[in-house]
């Protein structure tokens, strides 16, 4: 190990049980593999780890499939990997923020999540709504570390801090991200990354107000398989589509409210003037760090249109 701290902490770590066994089982099978064995699975893990490698021009070759090694060594190989992130990370790694060996303080899975609330945070204010990195809706109280690259596939991930992402809750459900993959076959072109190819900005969002359904195309055409993947991944027209029409049935609620108030005190009825100046507050009103920004900025310049600024006033005309 490259110090004293790295190979004590390591040596502790590995007289921990997992399933019933120690770590130490699983290093020993590793250990008894044949050099030729021990260079391939070397070779491996520093093509994986080069992830950052994968975002730039000309990217290396990426592993479509395992090391040539035993079966029951990658397995062993896995399982120790997991176990870094599952019981290492929870409990403590060795290292201080910028990676330099520490023998306490080291980071845990709470410091890492701290970490990464803070940097990530968009409005500074303390107990501000956060923001999920990924589909731009609300981060939650509870957050979950996500592996984004499955560590089923590539467990040397497991604690790399490139696939490392705290998101919300419905980002990180089977049904959404889960286990699938986010490359096509060990290549990355046609896919963003959180932070080493984010989609900020690649993603244009428009409406079918008939419907009142969210759509989403790329910014620029040469993004658009990447649009689609991140679509495809995470259910994202969907999911914004469903904030549309609860933020639409919202809008619609305060200006009955407003309306029957106005007809309690015997005033007239609103004007189209007068909606229209509601939803310009509305709109004045937004806040790019609140969560699902972009649907809200959309659903302002739907509710906008004159034809439903006209449906609108139809429809306050037959509050009683």
């Amino acid at each position: 190990m490259p110090t004293q701290i790295e190979a004590d902490w390591l040596w502790h770590f590995l007289q921990k049980a997992d399933g019933g066994r120690a770590l130490l089982d699983r290093a020993l099978v590793i250990a008894g593999m044949s050099l030729a064995e021990k260079a391939a699975l070397r070779t491996w893990g520093q093509a994986v780890a080069a992830l950052a490698f994968q975002f730039q021009p000309n990217p290396p070759a990426w592993p479509r499939s395992k090391p040539k090694i035993p079966d029951a060594a990658w397995q062993a190989f896995r399982e120790l990997m997991e176990a870094f992130y599952r019981k290492g990370l929870r409990s403590g790694l060795p290292y201080a923020a910028n990676g330099t060996p520490v023998s306490s303080g080291g980071m845990t899975y709470a410091g890492f999540l701290r970490a990464f609330r803070a940097a990530h945070q968009l409005n500074p204010v303390a107990h501000a709504r956060e923001v999920c990195v990924l589909c731009g809706g609300p981060l939650g109280q509870t957050p979950e570390v996500d592996h984004w690259i499955a560590v089923s596939a590539f467990p040397l991930l497991s604690v790399c801090a490139d696939n490392l992402l705290p998101i919300c809750g419905e980002c990180n459900s089977t049904s959404n991200e889960g286990d699938q993959p986010v490359h096509t076959q060990g290549v990355f072109d046609d896919w963003f990354h959180p932070y080493l190819r984010p989609g900020h900005g690649a993603l244009h969002l428009d409406y079918v107000l008939q419907t009142q359904s969210i759509t989403c195309a790329a910014t620029d055409a040469a993004d658009t398989a990447r649009v689609t993947n991140l679509d495809k991944l995470l259910n994202l027209a969907s999911r914004w589509t469903r904030e549309f029409k609860a933020e639409y049935a919202k809008q619609q609620s305060v200006l009955i409210g407003r309306e029957r108030r106005r007809i309690a005190r015997g005033q007239a009825e609103h004007t189209q003037a007068e909606i229209r100046a509601h939803l310009l507050t509305v709109q004045d009103e937004l806040v790019a760090t609140e969560p699902f920004h972009e649907v809200h900025r959309v659903l302002c310049a739907a509710m906008l249109e004159q034809s439903r600024v006209a449906a609108w006033q139809t429809e306050l005309g037959l509050v009683t």
